[in-house]
């Protein structure tokens, strides 16, 4: 899995990168198909957003489903901590509905 980042407005912190590839290569476990994460990281100048004045979009491109999330929150770490929290969900559920749970009827067994 490719994870890019890009930033807007913003200086990212030396560990913010290490953080959050590591949280994103746990996400391999759902075996969704994920080739290119996208990690955009905002930050709003507006003095009036000042506990939502980070925003992180997490999207996620290739062979499998389109999935995205965003979190807005006071800092970069906690906005993409509930924005992976979102994606992680979506992953999870696509995940579950492409389990194979083998559900035959009793009618068909006896036959």
């Amino acid at each position: 899995m490719q994870i890019v980042f890009h930033t807007r407005q913003a200086h990212l912190a030396d560990d913010f990168k290490d953080i959050a590839t590591e949280k994103l290569q746990a996400l391999g476990r759902f075996n969704v198909l994920l080739d290119r994460v996208e990690v955009e990281i905002i930050h709003e100048q507006n003095p009036k957003q000042g506990k939502q004045s980070h925003k992180v979009v997490l999207t996620a491109k290739g062979a499998g489903p389109l999935v995205r999330a965003e979190a807005q929150e006071f800092n970069d770490v906690a906005a993409f901590d509930d924005a992976v929290k979102s994606f992680e969900l979506q992953l999870r559920k696509i995940h579950e509905k492409s389990k194979d749970h083998n559900r035959e009827s009793i009618k068909n067994l006896g036959q």
